[in-house]
């Protein structure tokens, strides 16, 4: 029996993947599924970049607005959920795809990574939170070095989430790539060669919003959901300018992009295009998988 195909467009932020998706779905009869950590979120549709209802073109989108921003959701979550929306989609006999910058997202979907659902240690939690980033984000190199160049060194929760997961099992869960016997996942990547363009760009339209959106969080939540949210608290709390925040912003994006292609370089199914190579990307997908 021939395996279902289920596309997965993957690249750093900023490269456009949610424009690429809406139009393929289009063409290849497709619905999407969300592959992002904070679109899951309600409410935070400019700090996370959350397409518009005219960039989705009609096409349904799954997984984007399904908790609320005071919950934590964790990648084994996100498995079940995702998994949950494939067969539904298959069902109706169209074509899954998968896009999203979140790397241990995809990788749990597709079964190239073990995310083991460990139980929150609240006892060690509690412990590591007296701990600076800084410390943190040691222990976390000398235990894990992989995981440690992929992971925000600023996301506090992360780190603790990352180092619990080891405490849990005595060691680090390997990237063991496995065959689903039911799914072939098509693995598209969007590299643009303007990216840091791209990123400005598309910051600088969005940090009324993003301030905007900051100022409905708890100050502990703003740091916990990324670097807009986070640069945008300090920035309200008159730590930083408006020019520092924008700036420093900005670099951190860049460095956080430069962590996605870091986790994805790891995947040597990916076909990497620029962007603007539509019709490349279109003959690749019908001619190789459709």
């Amino acid at each position: 029996m021939e395996k279902q195909k289920i596309l997965v467009i993957v690249g750093p932020t900023a490269s456009g993947k949610s424009n690429l998706a809406a139009k393929l779905a289009k063409k290849l009869n497709g619905e999407i599924i969300s592959a992002d950590s904070r679109q899951v979120y309600k409410g935070l549709d400019i700090g996370t970049g959350k397409i518009t209802k005219k960039e989705m073109r009609g096409i349904p989108h799954h997984l984007i607005d399904v908790i609320d921003p005071k919950k934590q959701f964790s990648v084994a979550e996100y498995k079940k959920l995702a998994e949950a929306k494939v067969r539904y989609i298959v069902q109706k006999d169209k074509l899954p795809i998968v896009v999203g910058g979140t790397g241990f997202y995809i990788d749990a979907l597709t079964g190239r990574a073990n995310f083991p659902d460990v139980a929150p240690n609240k006892l060690l939690r509690s412990k590591l939170s007296k701990l600076s980033k800084e410390k943190l984000f040691k222990m976390l190199q000398k235990k894990d070095q992989s995981r440690a160049r992929t992971i925000d060194p600023q996301n506090k929760v992360r780190l603790i989430r990352a180092l619990e997961i080891i405490e849990a099992l005595g060691l680090v869960p390997p990237l063991t790539p496995s065959v689903n016997k039911r799914f072939q996942f098509i693995f598209t990547g969007l590299k643009p060669v303007d990216l840091d363009k791209r990123i400005l760009k598309r910051l600088m339209k969005r940090i009324p919003g993003i301030i905007r959106e900051t100022k409905k969080l708890s100050r502990k939540r703003a740091f916990e959901l990324g670097l807009e949210y986070r640069f945008a608290s300090l920035y309200l709390q008159k730590k930083l300018s408006k020019k520092e925040f924008v700036d420093k912003l900005y670099t951190a994006i860049r460095h956080y992009a430069k962590r996605q292609m870091t986790w994805f370089k790891r995947n040597k199914k990916i076909r990497w295009f620029d962007p603007r190579q539509l019709k490349e990307i279109e003959k690749h997908a019908k001619r190789q998988h459709f």
